[in-house]
């Protein structure tokens, strides 16, 4: 992978990657940039087959403060609409990854910031994050999937008020709403999210993966559809090597030696 400019990646022996966008004086804006460097990592990433999961976060006191107002200030419609695609290529790169996703907000994830979060499977707020939607008050509406993934993960009512005020709410009010999977303290904040993560990459890393597709999938289909899909997904671990190790190693009350294959 070539060494992106606003992005660090780091991914350790235990399977887990890290991506810090890094460009903390802008609080972390996204711009044209860091768009094609996430789909870059992503894609990359997605290639690698002893990926275990991904944590995508912020350096400083942002996650990521929005999109770059600056630039997006002078744009005719035709690059607006170009920006928008490119906002959209690089959450669906970073949604489509085989593995487990974690943002972890650290601080400020507001516009593209919480649509990036929302594109992530789990989201885990720092105790200091502020999350939101603003973009009504600049008199545009978010373009990065903000409109519609924010009701798909919690409900259509609450997405409209969070879309049609344009309100920052703190991280125990993203968490009562189920926009967030748990809130921690800002001391030792990514090495908690880390720590869920490494729980996951301890299990059978082909089940988690055909989990993630199987609940991914079946979101869009109708139930009858999509409990097939799971049948098929059930069915086609069976006679994987990691299934046989983690049923033997059940049985034999010790821990299982998974080994992807």
């Amino acid at each position: 992978m070539s060494q992106p400019q606003h992005l660090q990646i780091a991914q350790g022996d235990d399977g887990i990657a890290t991506i810090t966008i890094t460009r903390p004086k802008q609080l972390n804006a996204l711009n044209s940039e860091v768009l094609r460097e996430l789909s870059n990592a992503a894609m990359t990433l997605a290639e690698d087959d002893t990926l275990r999961a991904v944590i995508v976060t912020g350096a400083g006191r942002a996650f990521v403060a929005g999109a770059d107002i600056a630039a997006m200030k002078e744009m005719s419609a035709d690059q607006a609409k170009s920006f928008g695609n490119l906002g959209h290529q690089a959450m669906n790169a970073i949604e489509q990854l085989p593995v487990p996703t974690f943002a972890a907000v650290n601080g400020f994830a507001l516009g593209g910031g919480l649509e990036l979060a929302l594109s992530c499977d789990l989201i885990y707020l720092s105790d200091a994050a502020k999350v939101g939607l603003p973009e009504v008050g600049l008199g545009i509406i978010p373009g990065f999937g903000g409109t519609q993934r924010l009701g798909r993960r919690i409900g259509w009512q609450q997405a409209r008020r969070l879309v049609f005020t344009g309100d920052t709410i703190s991280a125990d009010e993203a968490l009562r709403i189920g926009l967030a999977v748990d809130v921690l303290p800002a001391d030792n904040f990514l090495d908690e999210v880390r720590n869920v993560a490494q729980t996951i990459a301890q299990k059978g890393p082909l089940a988690v993966r055909r989990a993630k597709q199987v609940m991914r999938r079946g979101a869009d289909l109708a139930i009858g559809d999509a409990l097939k899909a799971e049948v098929a997904a059930f069915s086609g671990l069976w006679d994987t090597d990691d299934r046989t190790e983690g049923m033997t190693a059940f049985i034999d009350k010790r821990s299982p030696d998974f080994q992807g294959s």
